[in-house]
């Protein structure tokens, strides 16, 4: 089996250069991200997972997802991956490789990865995202099994604008079906668990377009508005350079987590990383926060 790929100094270099000046210029700088990372990831290891594409999990053309799995997997952990994009952007193959890393990842450290696209706005208007997510998590336990996954240890995974999406369904019990969510946990990485269309904010008006101005709409769009005592098992990552604000509401997602439990949750802080590369490194020879996610996955299905 191939090793994984050592992530470049060149890159390092250029991380190190746009990480201090990221809210400056968020969408060029993811740009330059994804092309850095891109051709790396073309060298990381991929043998032995299996992939099957654009599975419907709804009528519309971007209610699809993709699987990632292994012959010998049964009843393993499932990971949902939900991608970012303002709302208004982004698709589970933002490259060839990109997002497709994270799931290949998780599939070869014995995780069934399913990587979903979700409706956008304008066409799509709060809480379309949110609702999506949910009809991916019922397309997942009633066919995962098929895959070798346990529809029973279901987590989803989001990114940015992707972790509101499951963010407000894994909180809003007002978005689950008869029985509950249908998820063993909740993973958010540099998430908009926050919405707001504050002038601080560079994509102010893509929140706009899926919330509209009515700022109460994005307090109950929220997901830190709905955490509680009784909410699914979360872990949360940010980068040290984030779009504006991001960092400060995933820590305020971590606050009132830990206080509605009584216990804070498990979290990381990676330094030297962005918004983007947070996402691009997985499946380089980086694992620190890859392998801390797939041991969660098992700790967290005890809970």
């Amino acid at each position: 089996m191939s090793q994984a790929p050592v992530i470049p100094d060149s890159v390092r270099a250029l991380m190190a250069e746009v990480g201090p000046k990221w809210g400056g210029n968020p969408a060029g700088n993811v740009k330059r991200m994804i092309e850095a990372f891109t051709p790396i990831l073309k060298d990381a290891p991929k043998q032995g997972v299996n992939v099957t594409r654009n599975l419907a999990y709804g009528p519309h053309a971007r209610q699809i997802l993709d699987i990632f799995t292994q012959p010998s997997f049964h009843n393993a952990p499932v990971v949902i991956f939900v991608h970012g994009g303002a709302f208004v952007d982004g698709e589970k193959d933002r490259t060839d490789e990109i997002y497709s890393n994270v799931l290949y990842y998780f599939a070869r450290n014995g995780i069934v990865g399913i990587n979903t696209e979700f409706r956008l706005a304008p066409e799509t208007k709060y809480p379309g995202g949110a609702q999506d997510v949910g009809q991916a998590v019922a397309w997942a336990c009633e066919n995962v099994a098929k895959y070798g996954g346990d529809p029973r240890n279901i987590f989803v995974m989001g990114h940015s604008a992707g972790a509101a999406h499951a963010g407000l369904y894994v909180y809003d019990k007002r978005l689950w079906p008869v029985g509950g969510a249908g998820l063993a946990g909740l993973i958010v990485v540099s998430g908009r668990v926050r919405a707001d269309n504050l002038s601080e904010n560079p994509n102010a008006k893509k929140v706009e377009a899926y919330f509209g101005t009515d700022t109460q709409l994005m307090e109950d769009g929220s997901p830190v508005n709905h955490v509680s005592a009784a909410s699914l098992p979360t872990f949360v990552a940010m980068a040290e350079f984030e779009n504006p604000l991001l960092d400060m509401y995933c820590l305020e997602l971590i606050y009132k987590l830990a206080q509605a439990k009584r216990r804070a949750p498990p979290f990381m802080w990676l330094a030297g990383h962005n918004h983007t590369s947070i996402i691009a490194h997985f499946n380089t020879a980086e694992d620190a926060l890859g392998a801390l996610l797939w041991g969660l996955c098992g700790v967290f299905s005890e809970v």
